[in-house]
């Protein structure tokens, strides 16, 4: 017969492990159908969504409840999205908020980003790249609502999509634009090449492939100027890294 083991009372019982919580999200949206699909597809992910159908409602829920990102969209009865965006970053509510609209003009783009949205998505959209974008979101660093980023001698206006090095302005192309942004919000940290596959270019999967060593290049004529420091280097077996001092 096989006697139960005995516990010895000064040592510790360890404990069962606890759920992690589900991210929650907030998603404002009028549209019965889109939401639908949007709820089960984020949840079916794990996430926690807490939908509501008007501009009041998600104002309300947004000033009063913890969400760790949002997804609003642009046209809403009672309060538009733009208006309810605004009042939400005036009211101090930094929550990453994604911006949902089937305008696709680029002053559309930018007047949602200027009212303090964080990404714009353009209906119709697929699911997967909507899933990807918020992802996205979460991974920002905490000085993801800063409109202007400095790193070094560089200088980049999120809003005026501006860049300059010590006061020289750089013509960059959206990739590019993009591309620099990641590398500014993480100055002197090594970069592999699937973080910025899966962050600039929302890849789900790794492809093999050279796209990022190719915008690396592009970006390094147009920033590294001859006769000044290099500012983007490669780290062997790594990835690249922005230096600066």
């Amino acid at each position: 017969m096989t006697m139960p083991s005995e516990i010895n009372p000064s040592q510790p019982v360890p404990l069962a492990p606890q759920p992690v919580a589900a991210t929650r999200i907030l998603l404002i949206e009028d549209d019965s159908k889109i939401a639908q699909e949007v709820v089960e597809e984020l949840e079916s992910r794990g996430f926690h969504v807490q939908h509501e159908e008007s501009g009041a409602a998600g104002l309300s829920m947004g000033l009063n409840a913890h969400f760790d990102v949002m997804v609003v969209d642009r046209m809403l009865p009672e309060l538009d999205g733009l208006t309810l965006i605004e009042t939400l970053r005036e009211r101090k509510v930094h929550v990453p908020v994604l911006v949902l609209s089937a305008l696709s003009a680029v002053d559309d783009r930018v007047s949602g980003l200027k009212a303090g949205g964080d990404d714009y998505l353009t209906k119709p959209f697929a699911m997967e790249e909507l899933a990807a974008r918020l992802e996205a979101l979460l991974r920002r660093p905490d000085n993801s609502r800063q409109t202007m980023l400095r790193a070094g001698p560089l200088e980049m206006d999120l809003i005026e999509r501006t860049v300059t090095r010590a006061g020289v302005p750089i013509d960059l192309l959206p990739r590019e634009f993009r591309l620099l942004e990641y590398l500014m919000r993480r100055p002197n940290q090594v970069l592999t090449r699937n973080m910025l596959l899966e962050d600039v270019w929302n890849y789900r999967f790794i492809p093999q492939t050279n796209l990022v060593d190719v915008h690396i290049g592009k970006l390094r004529r147009k920033i590294d100027e001859s006769g000044k420091p290099a500012l983007i280097q490669s780290i062997r077996g790594a990835g690249f890294m922005l230096r600066v001092p």
